[in-house]
């Protein structure tokens, strides 16, 4: 059986499958199957029906997962995106900050941004968007993928039977290019991430050593350094600890005494948001800084106090 005629005969199931796996959560190119797809329809050898509902359903069904499991579980459910994630784990902090600005309408540009098509169903989820708006716009947003890259398969679709034949006259050797190209990207990724978080290796503070400080009375500043969508999806906050973005160092650094012990904390996989905001407080001359281990989490964990935060942010347009 040819290629062409293998993409008639089970194209449907192939494409359900990879869009089921690529959204959930899984380093799988989806984009390329989409076109082919549409380039089967335009040539009348794909129901349309087939072409549209098959990736429809392999999408909505893993986001409503990702929806249920933010709902259910909070941001724990970020921590356990961005450890599976290729990306550094500050990816999940620039869709936070996405979500935070245009809120549900992100959903509708989503699918088109690398990381964020998996990372945006939780985060509606999480801040407590009503069901039925998070499928209106989830929906929208995955047929508006659907549409525009099947559309621009269909332009080409005279240039489909060229395109099969010649696979298969060399489809081995593009199979096992394309493994191989896989394979890089997924090793490069790999390699980013490590040389991320080496960079951002250092020296941190036990919670059980902070709160030792605390309590003996040392002069020690607690800085909170999530984003503002974080703290109003998880609103406590270790006691007397002051907010600071990563953004606002430049403008806030003379805030910081430089001769006091400073702990930063946050909610992120291997503390990186802390880690990141302590590397440039050294930088800017202010050396007696430690992430927290652990972060929040490790803190709440020994049941130490918390207190709630004052929320800073409207989520009201989300629901």
């Amino acid at each position: 059986m040819n290629t062409l005629q293998f993409l008639v005969d089970y194209g449907a199931w192939v494409l359900f499958a990879v869009v089921f796996l690529e959204q959930a959560g899984l380093p799988l190119p989806a984009l390329p199957l989409l076109v082919a797809a549409g380039a089967l329809v335009g040539a009348d050898k794909m129901n349309v029906a087939a072409a549209v509902l098959a990736p429809l359903v392999a999408t909505i069904l893993p986001d409503l997962f990702w929806y249920y499991l933010g709902r259910v579980k909070g941001g724990r459910v970020l921590g356990l995106l961005c450890k599976i994630s290729l990306e550094p784990d500050s990816c999940v902090r620039s869709s936070e900050d996405l979500f935070r600005r245009h809120g549900k309408s992100t959903l509708l540009i989503a699918k088109f941004v690398p990381g964020l098509s998996t990372i945006a169903p939780p985060l509606a989820g999480i801040t407590g968007m009503a069901l039925p708006a998070f499928l209106l716009y989830d929906t929208g947003g995955t047929l508006l993928l659907i549409i525009v890259s099947e559309g621009i398969g269909a332009l080409f679709s005279n240039q489909l039977e060229s395109v099969m034949t010649a696979f298969d006259r060399v489809g081995g050797w593009v199979l096992a290019i394309a493994l191989i190209g896989v394979a890089i990207f997924v090793a490069y990724k790999f390699y980013h991430r490590h040389q991320v978080l080496r960079e951002h290796r250092m020296a941190k503070i036990s919670p059980d050593e902070l709160k030792n400080l605390m309590d003996d009375g040392q002069q020690v500043i607690v800085v909170d350094v999530r984003n503002p969508l974080s703290r109003e999806t998880d609103p406590e906050a270790i006691p007397g600890a002051i907010h600071l973005l990563f953004e606002e160092i430049e403008l806030r650094r003379g805030e910081l005494p430089k001769n006091q012990e400073i702990v930063l904390y946050c909610t992120c996989p291997n503390d990186i948001s802390s880690a990141r905001t302590a590397l440039k407080l050294k930088r800017q001359g202010v050396q007696r800084v430690r992430p927290l281990e652990g972060g929040l989490d490790a803190w709440r964990e020994r049941n130490f106090p918390t207190e709630q935060v004052k929320p800073h942010t409207d989520l009201k347009h989300l629901s």
